[in-house]
């Protein structure tokens, strides 16, 4: 969780190309909801969830981890086509070829929808579930906007 939260809040920044700001409300908003969403997740596993010794083999665990890491790896791939669909200085709209485009329209969002569904697998907690079916409504919505 942390090494993504790393990613997007440092990485991801520092890569994208210029393009539109986002306008200073929108800003904060997000902000506020990635700080409050770590909060609980983080407070969640470290006060409240209890594993047994043998949790990490455990099925949930194993499967909810893989879904994790390949919904990371596929949102991280789907921005690294996108990022680079437009040569510097090139406007204009442009479909996204390879990787998971292939199949589905938003594959960054479809990634991130996984991921968040892998990590809650993982973690069987009600606040992991919480936080991937609100990103499931966020970006399935954003995703289908993108489609049209």
């Amino acid at each position: 969780f942390l090494f993504f939260v790393c990613c997007r809040a440092l990485i991801f920044p520092l890569l994208i190309r210029e393009g539109k700001p986002t306008p200073f409300f929108t800003f904060v908003l997000a902000l506020l909801f990635c700080v409050f969403n770590g909060y609980l997740q983080g407070r969640s596993l470290t006060t409240y969830a209890t594993y047994p010794p043998s949790w990490l083999s455990d099925s949930r665990f194993i499967t909810g981890l893989l879904g994790w890491l390949i919904g990371m790896a596929i949102n991280i791939h789907s921005d690294h086509i996108l990022r680079n669909l437009r040569k510097p200085g090139e406007t204009g709209y442009k479909i996204p070829r390879g990787g998971m485009f292939e199949y589905v329209s938003g594959a960054n969002f479809f990634g991130e929808i996984l991921e968040w569904f892998g990590f809650a697998l993982a973690c069987c907690t009600i606040e992991s579930l919480a936080f991937a079916l609100c990103t499931l409504f966020i970006l399935g919505s954003r995703a289908r906007q993108h489609h049209k």
